[in-house]
């Protein structure tokens, strides 16, 4: 399946563009393979129907099988505290690499009854095309409404809620998968995380077995460092939109002039796995439901996508649920139909998931979007967006496009609601959404709600 991802970057006068077939870098001898199936060469995640009982024997048994070692046991908090009771998939994954190769290991144990489900450790890519100063100026107009100066009907009409006093709380948080952010961004630092309970000592101070997670912690490395440098603009872009801090008078302003941001790393310069994707996904849900100091976790934002089925992570999407934490997810940018060709996190059916299409400031569907009348929820600014970009003075601001900058203003959206909701569950967030949108021709027929984004309309 054809990743849904294409950067193209328009920052002053340069102009790049990367296919994603291009970020992957794999073995000669399965490099048809790959490109065509884009997972982990020779890797498996593997649920044992016992879980965490399974025993050694078992498990030695099912390795020698497919001629396998194990890479990781994976198992989060998240999964060890979830709740069967609810139908909420429970217990360790095993990350396995077999000699075999992926496709070939998994139909050997397609039919053991040991195993509740085998499946290739997927490969993901964001989903940006890339082509306040900005807000005054004209270039911010994912931001602006038919009544806000400048105008634009078709912006997300965070102006007008601005203007009616709802600029977002602090107590309100949001987790970005994705790639790292710079958190000391002159647009974000107000509105990073820093973790009170775990300072930089060497200590796992809160106990949630990630020592140090001091702005949220970076899945791709294994580390604490969820900023690395320039490369990290997507996620920083993406922060952007979510949570620019608002009337500072420089640079853009974010859905949520106040917000807090927690990072989650998992895209590196190759793209991310789903191994990684399910811990991140867990590390907000675990965030949310410790019993000591938990943290008001409303929603993430995932502006990626690529691979196949996934039950795995589609088991963490659920327990994110189960917690009361919306996943918004971006349709993708191959210009397909998502009921025909199903595109995946977006396309899951767990009941926390918003899937987002991105428009133009005409208001049509922009050229490179997926959508899906029963797949896609809504629309939102995802052309030409002006948001935050990481550079070494921390100051750098650009236009991307994409389903990838659609979705945070979705994201944006539901923090904001939930400030001026409090207690709201995922299910009144997400419903208040999609019943808000404007009705638009360009998505009659292409989502859900047959509509666009109107954050002043709840």
């Amino acid at each position: 399946m054809k990743l849904n991802y294409i950067l193209m970057l328009s920052v002053m006068i340069m102009i790049l563009t990367v296919s994603c077939e291009n970020e992957i870098e794999i073995e000669p001898e399965s490099v048809q393979k790959t490109e065509q199936q884009n997972f982990v060469p020779g890797e498996i995640l593997i649920k044992f129907k016992d879980g965490d009982k399974s025993t050694s024997k078992t498990k030695s048994t099912v390795l020698s099988m497919i001629m396998g070692n194990v890479v990781e046991e994976i198992n989060t908090n998240a999964m060890k505290t979830a709740n069967t009771g609810k139908g909420v998939s429970s217990g360790e994954l095993l990350l396995v690499s077999s000699k075999l190769g992926t496709m070939e290991a998994i139909a050997l144990l397609k039919n053991s009854s040991e195993i509740e489900y085998a499946e290739p450790n997927w490969i993901y890519q964001h989903c940006a095309t890339s082509n306040d100063t900005y807000f005054t100026n004209g270039s911010l107009w994912g931001m602006y409404g038919g009544d806000t100066n400048p105008a634009n009907q078709f912006g997300s009409q965070a102006g007008k809620a601005w203007a009616a006093g709802k600029t977002g709380s602090s107590l309100v948080y949001v987790g970005v998968i994705d790639e790292g952010a710079q958190y000391s961004h002159e647009d974000l630092a107000a509105n990073f995380w820093t973790n009170p309970y775990d300072p930089i000592d060497g200590i796992d101070n809160d106990g949630n077995g990630y020592k140090d997670d001091i702005h949220g912690w970076d899945f791709d490395k294994n580390d604490n460092s969820t900023y690395d440098g320039t490369q990290d603009d997507h996620g920083t872009h993406v922060s952007g939109t979510i949570g620019a801090v608002g009337g500072n008078g420089k640079g853009v302003a974010g859905v949520n002039w106040n917000v807090t941001i927690i990072s989650a790393k998992f895209l590196g310069r190759r793209g991310g796995t789903t191994a990684n994707a399910i811990k991140a996904v867990d590390y907000f849900t675990a965030l949310k439901t410790r019993l000591v100091n938990p943290v008001n976790i409303v929603a993430t934002n995932n502006s990626w996508g690529g691979g196949g089925f996934s039950q795995s992570l589609k088991d963490a999407i659920d327990r994110a649920n189960t917690a009361d934490i919306l996943f918004i997810a971006a349709a993708g940018n191959s210009s397909t139909n998502n009921d025909v060709t199903a595109s995946y996190p977006s396309g899951y059916t767990s009941a926390n998931i918003i899937a987002v299409a991105s428009i133009t400031n005409t208001g049509a569907l922009s050229s490179f979007s997926q959508y899906g009348a029963t797949t896609v929820d809504i629309g939102a600014p995802g052309s030409g967006i002006y948001s935050t970009l990481p550079n070494s003075a921390g100051n750098g601001y650009g236009s991307y496009s994409g389903t990838s900058m659609a979705t945070p203003h979705v994201t944006g959206a539901c923090a904001l609601y939930a400030s001026t909701h409090p207690g709201s569950n995922a299910a009144a967030i997400k419903s208040a959404i999609l019943s808000s949108a404007v009705a638009t021709p360009s998505l009659n027929g292409k989502c859900v709600s047959s509509g666009r984004l109107n954050v002043s309309g709840f």
